[in-house]
C-alpha cells in the first residue's frame, strides 16, 4: 500500500517530565495586570461618557474632548468638578448632571495608570 508523501500519519509522544509546565500557560499568568471586573467596569464608564457627551453636545460623532478618568482620581472632589466644568465649558446644556453622575460611578473605581511603585 503506498501513500502520498503529505498524507502519512505521525505520532507523537508526551514526554515523561510532567513537571515542565507548557509555556503558554506561564505568559498568560505574567500578562494578567488588572482585574477583569474592573477593566469592565472602566469600560461601561466610558461608554456612559461617551453616550453622554453625545447627548450634551447633540452630535453624532465624539465631540474632541478627552476627559482622563486617572487625572481626576488624583483630584480632590472640588477640583475634579472644577476641572470638569472647565472640559465641558463649550457646551451650552447644563452639566452638572453629567459631572454628577460622572463622579458617583467613579467612586471606588480603582486607578489603572501611573508610576509603577517598587
Amino acid at each position: 500500500m503506498a501513500s502520498e508523501p503529505g498524507t502519512q500519519s505521525r505520532v507523537m509522544f508526551q514526554s515523561a517530565d510532567k513537571r515542565e509546565e507548557p509555556p503558554h500557560r506561564k505568559l498568560g499568568k505574567l500578562t494578567v495586570k488588572y482585574n477583569r471586573k474592573d477593566l469592565q467596569r472602566r469600560l461601561d464608564i466610558e461608554e456612559w461618557i461617551d453616550d453622554q457627551l453625545h447627548l450634551l453636545f447633540d452630535c453624532e460623532e465624539s465631540p474632541e474632548l478627552e476627559i482622563d478618568i486617572d487625572e481626576l482620581q488624583e483630584l480632590t472632589d472640588t477640583e475634579q468638578r472644577s476641572r470638569l466644568r472647565e472640559l465641558l465649558h463649550e457646551c451650552g446644556k447644563p452639566k452638572e448632571d453629567f459631572i454628577n453622575g460622572l463622579l458617583y460611578r467613579m467612586k471606588g473605581l480603582r486607578k489603572m495608570s501611573g508610576p509603577l511603585k517598587k
